[in-house]
């Protein structure tokens, strides 16, 4: 994420963002939060369409990554940011209570199939495939047209044979 957006979602100018990033550079290493080159914001201003050179930002933005976030939401001072951060900590802890039950589920499964001799194989690969997360269906690409049947009078040929008769 960009400085500005991360700037906006703290609730704290850009300068005070980055302010607090320079006054903490040992909590945020190269993999959590690096300045853009210039062709980077080149391509990044080709995208979103700022403003002519006498508007705009005068220095390069920051981007983080999301342990960037994280370590920005304990290094500010904000009442958001608290908030962010008390957000982040919960969701890495309910993250972690769903991986370790499902890791536990797996398990207790794998058990299960030693104890258990070849002829319920069946059963434990049917448990395995609802443990999987489904695959979503592919969409058709196209259109497609549904046109009623045309109705077309036909003669039986009965009745041809019948009135060739009179």
């Amino acid at each position: 994420m960009l400085d500005r957006d991360l700037a906006d979602l703290y609730g704290v100018p850009t300068k005070n963002l980055k302010r607090s990033v320079q006054r903490n550079k040992d909590r945020f290493p190269l993999d959590f939060a690096f300045v853009l080159n210039k062709q980077e914001v080149a391509i990044l201003r080709c995208q979103i369409g700022t403003s002519s050179s006498w508007g705009g930002t005068r220095y390069r933005p920051m981007a983080f990554t999301e342990q960037g976030v994280a370590m920005l939401s304990s290094v500010l001072n904000s009442e958001q940011a608290v908030l962010v951060n008390i957000a982040i900590v919960r969701t890495f802890v309910r993250l972690r209570q769903i991986l370790v039950s499902h890791a536990d589920l797996a398990r207790k499964l794998a058990e299960l199939e030693k104890k258990y001799d070849a002829q319920f194989s069946v059963v434990f690969d049917a448990m395995r495939e609802l443990m999987e997360p489904p695959v979503p269906p592919k969409k058709e690409i196209g259109f497609h047209v549904k046109e009623r049947r045309a109705s077309y009078k036909t003669t039986s040929p009965a009745k041809k044979r019948t009135g060739a008769t009179k």
